[in-house]
């Protein structure tokens, strides 16, 4: 077995640096699916069953776009690097939508949120991907990748934090809960170019040498990537562990305060400790896999998920001091779920690297956010619609029947549970582990040692 001696992680300025463009996105991670559609439906006065349609529709149609953002951005060659550029060109886009969607007035109809989310997807496509392929390459070790996306996940899971403050803080101030979606969509237009602008400026890229053109790579090569056993574990991985949380955040807002009686404030509260919980939650997951390796320790975190929600649905209702930990548990097992999906992506990508000699890993991403768009579609395209057909009526001041209440509990913890357990359970048996990545990074080392050497007059 070849091996390797272990390379000295990244310093903690450079990777803080590169992993403040996760402060927007994980701000909208949890404003758009969460906020938003409610916004839409009781504020704006949308029905539950346009609002649901428009995502699913949205959603459906963004699927091609990452494939072809990821063979694009990696055969692209700027002063600038292959991913830095393109992250750069998102910014416009993602500020545009942000706008649009947030400060949307009334009487917008469904033509105008799919083409404005058509958009925003769009943009957060560019930004996400660029950052996720632009970081596998940037942190190349086993261990050192555990490292930088659980930092990654931890600077999102701050983002998150900062915008749900504001409709606490909202309440407090006596604005409504439409004022304080409006002012989370300004706190994150603004921020968007100021951390893509830190991002740029103090994060070189690593440029990856290929032995192969991109040109003579015959669409076989990527029929075999797109069947890949081990990226196909990892995309219904991703599509369960999607699917689960996001249906959790399409209902959150419904079913807080109409199952459980608690007031919007106790609501985001709550929130904001599940997602503060990931501060914490993304390095000790981190931490944890340099111990059980990646697939183990995601397997764990998504059976402590599950069981933490069992405990939620017998918590007293109104009780913030009983649903605090439970809300913290959830968190803290859940910030765990992307992260490792991303660190093994990055491991199959140098395999694919080797194997084909280009490199692959935004189509890699690309194809693996393929499940998270169709699992976004679903989880607000299939509940929004359901909760109308169960007799759910979310227009504000309406008065639900204790029937309709019930069913919404059930819609809420049901589907969750049993997907984030399906999604653990995709990666049992993982075979790509630290001593096999040791000796794939020693071939591509090697390889890219021969080639550089080649190159030189």
């Amino acid at each position: 077995m070849t091996t390797t001696a272990e390379k000295p992680g990244l310093s903690l300025p450079r990777i803080l640096g590169f992993s403040i463009l996760s402060l927007p996105l994980g701000g909208l991670a949890v404003a758009v699916p969460v906020y938003l559609p409610p916004y839409f439906a009781s504020h704006l006065g949308i029905s539950l069953a346009v609002v649901g349609s428009a995502w699913m529709v949205v959603r459906l149609l963004d699927i091609l776009v990452d494939p072809v953002l990821g063979l694009v951005m990696d055969r692209t060659r700027t002063r600038m690097g292959r991913y830095r550029f393109w992250v750069v060109v998102g910014v416009p886009i993602l500020m545009a939508s942000v706008y649009a969607l947030f400060l949307a007035g009334a009487g917008i109809g469904l033509g105008y949120l799919i083409g404005w989310l058509l958009i925003y997807y769009l943009g957060t496509s560019i930004l996400y991907l660029g950052h996720l392929a632009w970081g596998a390459n940037l942190a190349t070790d086993y261990h050192d990748r555990s490292r930088v996306f659980g930092v990654v996940g931890a600077v999102g899971v701050l983002g998150a934090g900062a915008v749900l403050i504001i409709p606490i803080l909202a309440g407090q101030m006596g604005q409504s809960e439409a004022q304080a979606v409006q002012t989370m969509g300004w706190a994150i237009f603004w921020s968007i170019p100021l951390t893509v602008a830190i991002c740029v400026m103090f994060t070189a890229e690593p440029i990856t040498e290929d032995v192969a053109s991109h040109e003579a790579v015959k669409l076989k090569d990527y029929a075999a990537l797109v069947l890949k056993p081990d990226l196909l574990r990892l995309f219904l991985a991703q599509l369960c562990l999607t699917l689960g949380p996001g249906w959790m955040s399409a209902l959150y807002l419904f079913y807080f305060v109409q199952a459980k009686g608690f007031t919007v404030g106790a609501a985001s509260f709550l929130l904001l400790v599940y997602v503060l919980a990931g501060i914490v939650g993304a390095p000790f997951t981190g931490w944890l896999a340099r111990r059980l390796s990646k697939h183990r320790t995601l397997m764990v975190t998504s059976t402590a998920y599950s069981l933490g929600l069992c405990l939620l649905v017998v918590a007293p209702k109104a009780n913030v001091g009983l649903a605090l930990p439970i809300m913290f548990w959830c968190g803290f097992m859940a910030s765990g779920f992307d992260l490792m999906i991303r660190a093994m992506l990055a491991d199959v990508g140098d395999e694919v690297r080797l194997e084909q000699g280009v490199e692959r890993s935004s189509l890699i991403y690309a194809l693996n956010t393929l499940a998270s768009k169709i699992a976004t579609a679903f989880s607000i395209g299939l509940t929004f619609p359901l909760l109308a057909r169960l007799g759910y009526v979310a227009r504000e001041g309406f008065v639900n029947s204790p029937e309709a209440i019930s069913r919404l509990q059930w819609v809420y913890i049901a589907g969750p549970i049993v997907f984030v357990m399906l999604g653990g359970a995709c990666v049992a048996g993982w075979k790509l582990d630290a001593a096999g990545h040791a000796d794939i990074r020693a071939a591509l080392d090697a390889r890219d040692r021969m080639t550089q050497t080649q190159d030189r007059p």
